[in-house]
């Protein structure tokens, strides 16, 4: 059996980087096995396994409910967060230096981890997000503190169109002096879709400039839909 490790290692890196230096987004299609799909979907009623739950309509981020992984985080996950970054941070990397931020990532995530803690950011972000028959996303950035990586991972658990109708992942895309542009993504059970967190580098006949990006998702229209999200930093509370 290929391990997680090396599956992420022969995604296709170069693809991706491009992917993501224009749209920022890219998706490695089929990275997880329906079998790992489904342990981290029954991993759902394991209350031991989370620091808190989040019911998105007490806050009005929406209608759904999601749960925070506590540390050490599972096995499965753990690798996922290890291995995928040191290829996130080239490309944040190169995102801070196109725009001139004095901002430098290291290239394990542990060492990453060190300066989150270090500004008291000690809490896990990893999350598992169910949406129910009107459940919906609204358009947010994923930051909690200072310290932030700009980019993170979303993992479909469900099966689009079989488990659930709807529920399509929706990026924004706010260009300066203009309207906002729409990208709706309907990932399939498996897939792995990395996005900015924050923003991402635009090329201008002036050189790079800034454009924002928040995401969500579209109201589930039947069904149940799971989801994964790996967020690289840790948070404050």
């Amino acid at each position: 059996m290929t391990s997680i490790a090396d599956k992420i290692k022969h995604a296709g890196w170069p693809t991706i980087t491009e992917e993501m230096h224009q749209n920022g987004y890219s998706v490695i299609s089929g990275l997880l096995s329906d079998d790992e799909c489904d342990s981290l979907i029954a991993a759902y009623h394991q209350p031991s396994l989370y620091r808190k739950t989040v019911v998105m309509a007490r806050h009005r981020f929406g209608l759904g409910e999601y749960k925070y992984f506590n540390y050490p985080l599972p096995d499965l996950i753990q690798n996922l967060r290890t291995h995928l970054y040191p290829y996130l941070a080239s490309i944040a990397n190169a995102w801070f230096k196109a725009l001139h931020l004095d901002i430098h990532y290291p290239h394990q995530h542990s060492e990453f981890l060190q300066e989150c803690h270090s500004g008291n950011q000690e809490k896990a972000t990893v999350l598992i997000l169910k949406y129910e028959k009107g459940g919906f996303n609204t358009l947010h950035q994923d930051l909690y503190g200072d310290i932030y990586f700009p980019i993170q991972i979303v993992i479909m658990l469900s099966d689009p169109d079989k488990d659930f109708t709807g529920g399509e992942f929706v990026l924004t895309q706010q260009v300066p002096r203009a309207q906002s542009k729409a990208i709706v993504l309907k990932p399939k059970k498996g897939d792995v879709l990395i996005f900015t967190t924050h923003f991402k580098p635009e090329k201008g006949s002036k050189g790079y400039y800034r454009v924002n990006m928040k995401h969500g998702v579209s109201e589930v229209k039947q069904g149940n839909r799971y989801a994964l999200g790996i967020i690289f930093h840790d948070a404050m509370s």
